[in-house]
């Protein structure tokens, strides 16, 4: 792994400060030859997650650079901090794609971010692998530039309301980001009531920029809801999930797959215990799927401890970006890896099967729930 930043170059072995302009996942200080973008926040709401999820990125590409690369040339993933603004996702995106050259995007988070960045994409061909984010309107209808790895939010949602009705629970309500992520999540939510025949308990909206609970939680509390799906990112949702908890909720908080991360838990604190996560990917420890074998004895060559929820999202997601270039040929541009990535038919990623097409572009439709226990792992 390597850090550029203000012309100077460098190794690290910590992720970037707020102050670092840019990184880039490679081995060696090879001349890159295949540039692919990513805008992120690194910095911001959804950083503890993100650098998980760069970490388990980085483990799957290093690797492949360490075995020389695809057909010898070094995969570099150019990273830009958007500090989870939607406003800089669309910036670092025109300066990636113009300014840098990459052939394609990877791994960005946020749904108004990416969606934000669809028209700059279709205007210069470039195709984007694994964006961390659910939104059915990534999926339907098909965006001819995006290639989602993960399942949708609204897959998350139901399924979740689901498990709460099995277990008897029928006063659920729903505290929503106020942007098209919450939205989205909301719409499955009102999906998975219809289906089981409950009603929502109650429906509550925050503000993405400037959260502020404390007029939600005493409302939420005066409900006594035995459940409350908490649709949010990161840091909004660590401090909604204490107001409701300060505010006397003692009812299951179940929130989704974009919070799945260890540094989520550890920002919970004592909250931590008992919250239920939403999963798109197999267990972190689960060796019946081979693709977290490989993804543990990378971690465990590489010192990096334990692996998360989204760092196992990060690995998955650099396999199908290089299977892509490997596809694309000895010489990939972006309509070659564009091309080579809607070729891709029943593709093993280790247990889990992708395809694409030019009219499916949906990827996996893996949804699975787990608890956050009281040593702070999630379990299943």
């Amino acid at each position: 792994m390597q850090i550029y930043g203000q012309g100077t170059r460098m190794k690290f072995t910590h992720w970037l400060s707020a102050g670092a302009a840019l990184a880039i996942f490679s081995t060696g200080f090879a001349q890159a030859q295949v540039l692919i973008g990513q805008t992120v926040g690194i910095t911001g709401s959804a950083a503890a997650t993100v650098a998980e999820s760069m970490r388990g990125a980085a483990l799957y590409i290093d690797s492949v650079n360490a075995k020389g690369g695809v057909g010898g040339q070094k995969v570099e993933v150019i990273s830009l901090d958007d500090k989870f603004d939607p406003k800089l996702t669309l910036e670092n995106t025109r300066t990636l794609i113009e300014q840098k050259g990459v052939i394609g995007m990877f791994m960005t988070r946020g749904t108004p971010h990416t969606q934000g960045i669809v028209p700059v994409l279709e205007q210069h061909g470039v195709a984007l692998v694994g964006p961390s984010t659910g939104a059915v309107v990534l999926h339907e209808p098909v965006s001819k530039y995006i290639f989602n790895v993960r399942a949708t939010y609204q897959r998350e949602v139901e399924k979740a309301i689901t498990h709460l009705n099995t277990l008897g629970m029928k006063r659920i309500g729903v505290v929503h980001v106020d942007d098209t992520f919450g939205a989205d999540g909301l719409a499955g939510a009102q999906i998975g009531f219809k289906s089981n025949n409950i009603e929502a308990l109650f429906i509550e909206k925050f503000d993405r920029a400037k959260p502020d609970y404390s007029a939600i939680a005493p409302r939420v509390s005066q409900k006594q809801p035995q459940a409350v799906i908490f649709i949010g990112t990161g840091a909004a949702v660590v401090d909604g999930v204490k107001a409701l908890r300060a505010a006397g909720v003692t009812g299951q908080i179940v929130t989704l797959s974009n919070n799945a991360s260890g540094g989520f838990v550890k920002a919970l604190g004592d909250s931590a215990r008992g919250v239920v996560v939403t999963q798109v990917f197999p267990s972190e420890r689960s060796l019946n799927y081979a693709v977290i074998k490989e993804a543990m004895d990378l971690a465990k060559a590489k010192g990096v401890g334990d692996l998360t929820p989204a760092m196992v999202e990060g690995f998955v997601s650099a396999k199908v970006l290089v299977e892509g270039i490997k596809r694309a040929g000895p010489k990939p541009d972006r309509a070659r890896l564009h091309a080579a990535l809607e070729g891709i038919k029943k593709f093993d990623l280790g247990g889990l099967e992708v395809s694409y097409s030019p009219t499916d572009h949906t990827g996996l439709d893996f949804s699975d729930l787990s608890i956050i226990g009281s040593d702070g792992r999630f379990k299943r």
